[in-house]
């Protein structure tokens, strides 16, 4: 006994098991749900159609026999009528026998055959609505496979968009221009150590000073000219 309790377990595991697998297979790949379902449907819809074949012709049957009792029982009154007509007595009672046997065996056919039609008209509405919705199963598989496609191509689209970022080429720019500034920097740095620089300004105040010696020579010798020139014009007279 708990041997059997135990492999009993033991399925009920491996069929919860199989389960959750199968809903992970069909949550990641929806078309096999789908297709799943319209195959289950579909089975029961062929277990139903069978189911309504048998009540149908059930209900044929009970209408033949139902025919065939009321031909009969329309004989039986006529040979009635007939036996009675010709004083047979006898007859006539064996035929009021059998056609009280009769007008039951109809009744009770009658109260069956209506049962058959019921179940027949309920069989046939059920078909009918099992193949309606095996029917919008398959609109609806379509139409919402249809949309998960949509999805999905909108989904890498925004991948797409997302992996153009321009932040790569922005920090690219920014390292050039980091580089470019820093160039520059470094040659105004230059000019000015050059200008700070002792012997620049040595230099500097060289130039400048020859420059005024220069000048201070211009000027003598501008001076010795004119005085020259004026001893010139006193000697003349």
């Amino acid at each position: 006994m708990a041997n059997i309790q135990f492999f009993a377990r033991l399925g009920n595991l491996w069929s919860g098991f199989i389960s959750l697998w199968l809903e992970d297979i069909e949550r990641k790949q929806p078309e096999i749900a789908y297709e799943n379902a319209v195959q289950s449907m579909t089975e029961k819809y062929v277990k139903l159609r069978r189911a309504t074949a048998a009540i149908i012709r059930r209900r044929e049957e009970l209408e033949a026999r139902n025919g065939a009792e009321q031909k009969e029982l329309a004989q039986v009154s006529a040979d009635l009528n007939a036996a009675i007509d010709t004083n047979q007595d006898d007859l006539a009672v064996l035929l009021i026998q059998k056609k009280n046997a009769i007008t039951a065996s109809i009744a009770e056919l009658s109260e069956n055959l209506a049962q058959a039609k019921a179940d027949a008209d309920d069989a046939k509405s059920s078909l009918l609505s099992v193949k309606a919705e095996i029917d919008k199963l398959k609109a609806e598989k379509d139409r919402m496979l249809a949309k998960m496609e949509s999805a999905q191509a909108r989904l890498k689209i925004q991948e797409q968009i997302e992996g153009l970022s321009v932040d790569a080429d922005v920090k690219a720019l920014d390292t050039v221009r980091t580089h470019i500034k820093n160039v520059v920097s470094e040659a105004k740095l230059g000019k000015e150590l050059a200008d700070s620089d002792l012997d620049t300004k040595l230099k500097a105040l060289r130039q400048h000073s020859g420059t005024s010696t220069a000048r201070s020579e211009l000027d003598a010798l501008k001076a010795a000219r004119a005085q020259q020139a004026a001893g010139q014009v006193k000697k003349s007279m």
